[in-house]
């Protein structure tokens, strides 16, 4: 079973930067379609950014496009999300996911970020 651990969260600025860290063990990666996501107080869970599973055809949600990449290190087994221009609407926990199928079924316990004004 594939376990995740996100770090590199933290205090920062309005347009400062961040890259998070999702490290993968159990099991290769390869073989899952990743991406992470957030959650605000008060609000649901958004979509933030992914990996097509079969390439490196990259998406991201409109709120942070142009802001952020997603990047991964498949010899590390890890996957980063760069967040650069960050802004207090951008305060939330960050959880990175995986899946095989068409749901994101596991789960890191998140990485809080904090963007002060």
């Amino acid at each position: 079973q594939l376990q995740l651990v996100e770090s590199g969260g933290g205090l920062v600025q309005s347009g400062g930067s961040l890259r998070l860290s999702c490290a993968a063990s159990g099991r290769t990666f390869s073989s899952y379609a990743l991406a992470w996501f957030r959650q605000a107080p008060g609000k649901e869970r958004e979509f933030v950014a992914r990996f097509s599973r079969r390439s490196d055809i990259t998406y991201y949600a409109d709120s942070v496009k142009g802001r952020f990449a997603i990047s991964r290190d498949t010899a590390e087994n890890t996957v980063y999300l760069q967040m650069n221009s960050l802004k207090p609407e951008d305060t939330a926990i960050y959880f990175c996911a995986a899946r095989t199928g068409t749901v994101y079924d596991i789960w890191g316990q998140g990485t809080q970020v904090t963007v002060s004004s």
